[in-house]
């Protein structure tokens, strides 16, 4: 079935050229613009009717049918070339953990839907579905079952741009919830400076470095002795390896500064500035073994990223405003760095929550002595100021408070 239509402007004047519509060959109406004569865009669009129909009835190779019979790990192959090459945010390279996160979720892809060739992927969906509850169901988190979903879907997606799929089969795959199950928790200042005072020299100034600063351990690999800057007192971040793919400057404590400088004196510019454990976390978990830390308590769990978590909290404890906190943190928003990574603490809010009775306890006395006042005799009332004063004054001076507003 096909039809035309003419279409007017904003101001209700018809368009020369009428428009016209269509069923494809997936059974959706598609629109198109013909001539200036109604009779003749008829005939187009009868036309495309039958030729898709005809593609619908098999008669006739869908759009991207041949190139479809590419063979999944081709596609696969150049696809990784693609993302080594200018895969990442700028057209920059992928990072090499991120390139062979990619292989392996796409070599796992293929063998949970059996994929020879690229036209096997269609009418996966469901099967697909399946898959990512079997992963979700093995004690995969649900940040790492969303991982493996989207690679699928950027490689499906990298296909269709590049006409070797003519549709994307997995558009509808959805993202799984990423939720962490176990939330990370910010290490209090004592369980630091335990942490801190237990582990080798080598890896207490790793810690020290990743709390004052908030680097990942993947960026904590990269940094080079070239990358300390003793002038500026601080880290230079290459864009070629940062998770954003943005170069910055990252601001380090005087006293680290001067400690990587004597400790790296001497040494070429291309020498690793720390000496990061193959499996940081599990170094991290001896050293809160030895420190008497426990890796997990009611308010979450403690691995490498929580240093991250425990340099953000630090930094608006400090007293930073969000913006600066997420300038120092490299987050794209400010929510993130706030709702994710920022942590409260008990003992603080229990401090809060005891200023505010205090301010409470300042006004309440003060409102019952304006009300005693009533009662005073002859001799008070001839200076009615010092009774109004006295208690609230003393009460404010004992909590340390100045009053929200003057005794009246």
């Amino acid at each position: 079935m096909a039809g035309v239509r003419q279409t007017t402007d904003k101001n209700g004047k018809p368009h020369k050229r009428w428009r016209f519509w269509y069923l494809n060959w997936q059974g959706k109406r598609t629109w198109g613009t013909g001539s200036t004569n109604k009779a003749t865009t008829l005939r187009i669009a009868r036309k495309l009717q039958e030729e898709h129909l005809q593609m619908r009835l098999g008669l006739r190779p869908k759009p991207g049918e041949a190139p479809a019979t590419t063979p999944y790990a081709q596609a696969m192959q150049d696809y990784l070339s693609w993302g080594k090459r200018e895969g990442g945010r700028t057209r920059r390279p992928w990072s090499p953990i991120h390139l062979a996160t990619r292989r392996r979720h796409l070599g796992w892809w293929q063998e949970a839907l059996s994929l020879e060739n690229l036209s096997d992927l269609e009418g996966k969906l469901l099967q697909a579905e399946k898959a990512l509850e079997r992963l979700g169901s093995s004690e995969r988190t649900p940040k790492t079952v969303a991982t493996y979903a989207e690679s699928i879907k950027a490689f499906t997606k990298w296909c269709v741009k590049r006409n070797l799929l003519p549709q994307d089969p997995l558009n509808e795959l959805a993202i799984t919830n990423t939720e962490p199950v176990v939330e990370r928790r910010a290490l209090e200042v004592r369980e630091l400076q335990a942490i801190l005072n237990a582990a080798p020299a080598k890896r207490r100034i790793l810690y020290a470095v990743a709390v004052t600063t908030g680097l990942r351990a993947g960026e904590l690999k990269q940094l080079r002795v070239v990358h300390l800057d003793s002038e500026r007192r601080g880290l230079v971040l290459d864009a070629t390896w940062t998770k954003n793919r943005k170069p910055g400057f990252q601001p380090l404590p005087s006293t680290l500064v001067d400690e990587l400088a004597a400790s790296t004196q001497g040494m070429p510019a291309s020498t690793p500035l720390l000496s990061v454990p193959r499996h940081p976390a599990r170094s991290l978990y001896i050293d809160l073994e030895r420190a008497g830390v426990a890796k997990s308590t009611d308010a979450g769990k403690v691995d490498f990223h929580s240093l991250r978590t425990t340099f953000t909290t630090l930094v608006l404890e400090a007293g930073a405003h969000p913006k600066e906190a997420q300038s120092l943190l490299r987050h794209s928003t400010v929510e993130l760095t706030m709702n994710r990574y920022a942590k409260t603490r008990d003992d603080r809010l229990h401090d809060i929550t005891e200023r505010v009775a205090h301010t409470i306890q300042v006004k309440t006395n003060c409102a019952i002595r304006v009300q005693h006042k009533k009662g005073l005799d002859t001799e008070n009332r001839a200076n009615p100021q010092s009774e109004r004063t006295c208690a609230c004054e003393k009460l404010v001076a004992g909590a340390g408070f100045e009053p929200a507003t003057p005794c009246v």
